[in-house]
């Protein structure tokens, strides 16, 4: 049966970590930087994110990134690949030209040697008209419902979106979604974070209040308590979260520290109710690279072999 959350997770460590000017502009969440450990202290939070994550019996195939293609952005591999429950795994299409090596064979040979992968699902092709999707950023999943959530932004494209519904069987949700500034939010998953029965998301930065009031029925209508972040607690990451398992069936949310320490009191006491919160020291990721704890994460819904 498909589940909305796994106990087995896919991470990259980097390599050559950094600020990229490629996905700067898309990305608001990013700050240019010259400090020359930046890629060192990247590796430092990763792997005590990954040693936080382990300690609770959560699985995590941990695979090395290569010096070689330069791939500064590869912490985040929720961007090219996703994998479900049915044996497929889809490959995207990603704006920036240099996340696009991230895409490795050697990655998906790697995860067959677990888990029973049926069917590659290639959208890379669409990177030739200038059209992208960019994983489980772009698509937020209610995997039990087969619904996915998705702001249209430069890296979510209508038409890329539509192939995906026909493909997966998915009903799709779209909705725009906006920074203080008014420039479009780059992924849903900054915006949401879907759980089993609950759903965090930043309402405020849905500037159509019909469009905002939508959202919200529809995740009533699939059972979530929908609980609302801020903008300024959204551009803290407390949308970029994850609901994951251990083998005993315990809950974890993952968020960042900065995304914990934006949210009040009242907030966590409600999230502690669904699941313990894990929450590692993402700072030099969150400020360099744009993104936080869910990003560095790909779930692996596989059946494992």
């Amino acid at each position: 049966m498909q589940e909305q959350i796994t106990s087995n997770v896919l991470m990259i460590r980097p390599v050559n970590f950094n600020f990229n000017e490629q996905t700067a502009e898309s990305n608001k969440f990013q700050s240019k930087g010259t400090d020359e450990n930046i890629n060192f202290s990247a590796q430092v939070a990763f792997d005590q994110f990954v040693e936080q994550l382990e300690l609770r019996g959560i699985n995590v195939m941990v695979i090395e990134d290569t010096p070689e293609p330069f791939t500064p952005d590869s912490i985040f591999p929720n961007n090219w690949i996703s994998m479900h429950h049915s044996g497929k795994v889809i490959l995207y299409p990603m704006e920036a030209p240099n996340r696009r090596a991230e895409r490795r064979k050697d990655i998906l040979d790697k995860i067959k040697q677990k888990y029973d992968l049926n069917v590659v699902l290639d959208f890379t092709h669409y990177e030739e008209e200038n059209k992208f999707l960019e994983g489980t950023g772009s698509l937020v999943l209610d995997r039990i419902h087969r619904v996915a959530f998705a702001c249209i932004s430069t890296r979510t494209n209508p038409e890329v979106l539509a192939a995906w519904k026909k493909q997966m069987n998915y009903d799709l949700v779209t909705f725009n979604a906006f920074d203080q500034n008014q420039h479009p939010i780059y992924h849903t998953n900054v915006v949401m974070c879907m759980g089993d029965t609950f759903c965090v998301i930043c309402l405020e930065s849905i500037s159509d209040l019909d469009e905002r009031l939508i959202i919200k029925q529809k995740l009533e209508s699939l059972g979530k308590e929908v609980i609302e972040i801020s903008l300024d607690q959204m551009n803290e990451f407390a949308g970029n979260m994850l609901l994951v398992k251990n083998k005993s069936e315990k809950k974890f949310l993952v968020m960042s520290d900065r995304a914990y320490k934006s949210l009040s009191n009242n907030q966590v006491e409600l999230l502690e109710e669904y699941a313990e919160i894990i929450h590692p020291d993402l700072s030099v990721i969150e400020t360099y690279g744009g993104g936080s704890a869910r990003c560095m994460i790909a779930e692996i819904h596989l059946p494992e072999i």
